[in-house]
């Protein structure tokens, strides 16, 4: 893994040396949009709606709109602010670990200690085991402050940021108003359904079945032949159309394969002097 961030802890006056991992990954199958006509790639640019050309990332900036103003803000502009200058994970108050509501919990990280002795982490994570307390921090991340968790996950500090409280909706259901006569005999059968699908809970026993039949699909797919070049789905360039390449891409992409074609061509005029390495390859394996 590699850290996306480094700082430091700090309660009172501990200060706790710390790099910043993301815990979790996405294993979905990455998938591109194509023509289902011809299977070319399908490219979404960035245009500028007032002059219609093509904007580079180096000279895009953000902004704010009222409906009836526009604030530009600059990368100087949003560098200016003091809390996305902060390298602190600073700890707000310990709270009850039950007192943190699951539906609030987002994106989680590992910490791992930055300093040639982990003492003072080591003494925060027992500090949080021995309490059952949940550490509520405050720090800038990506232009943004956040509100996270730190709790404990086996050896390891875990920092989980949270919604802020404006951001979870309330629930008003007027189905949910409504006075609802559960009998004893109910429950009861509804206990004993639940106590039928009781055990510990073990994440390894699940897996995503989507992803893995979109997984056997493609390799059926591969296996079968139903497959286009990689190449191809980025559009030939011709040679003697005389065409004037204005895309950066494409002058790229064009340059690419005349590069591959040049040294596929030398392959085939000298192909003594490759047979004697491919030989010897093979013996070796």
């Amino acid at each position: 893994m590699r850290s996306i961030w480094k700082g430091a802890l700090t309660f009172g006056l501990v200060n706790v040396p710390v790099k910043v991992y993301s815990a979790t990954e996405d294993h979905d199958v990455s998938l591109h949009q194509v023509h289902n006509a011809d299977g070319g790639r399908i490219r979404y640019q960035r245009i500028c709606e007032i002059d219609g050309e093509v904007v580079p990332y180096a000279d895009i900036d953000k902004a704010y709109d009222d409906g009836e103003q526009t604030v530009v803000l600059t990368k100087d502009d949003l560098a200016s602010l003091p809390s996305e200058r902060s390298r602190e994970i600073e700890v707000v108050e310990f709270v009850p670990s039950d007192q943190v509501d699951l539906l609030t919990l987002d994106k989680a990280y590992y910490l791992e200690p930055d300093s040639s002795s982990p003492k003072a982490y080591v003494l925060l994570r027992k500090t949080l085991e021995q309490t059952e307390r949940t550490a509520i921090v405050r720090f800038s991340l990506r232009q943004k402050t956040r509100l996270a968790a730190l709790r404990v996950r086996g050896d390891v500090l875990v920092l989980q940021t949270l919604l802020w409280a404006d951001e979870v909706r309330e629930a008003a259901f007027p189905a949910l108003d409504e006075s609802v006569r559960i009998s004893a005999k109910e429950l009861e059968m509804s206990a004993s359904l639940v106590d039928s699908f009781s055990k510990d809970f073990d994440p390894e026993e699940f897996t995503d079945e989507y992803q893995q039949e979109l997984r056997t699909l493609i390799d059926a797919k591969l296996e079968q032949g139903d497959a286009l070049d990689t190449d191809a789905t980025f559009g030939k360039t011709e040679e003697d159309d005389g065409g004037e390449v204005i895309d950066l891409m494409e002058a790229l992409r064009a340059s690419v394969e005349r590069s591959r074609a040049a040294r596929a061509a030398r392959t085939e005029d000298a192909p003594k002097t490759k047979a004697p390495a491919k030989k010897k390859s093979s013996k070796a394996s």
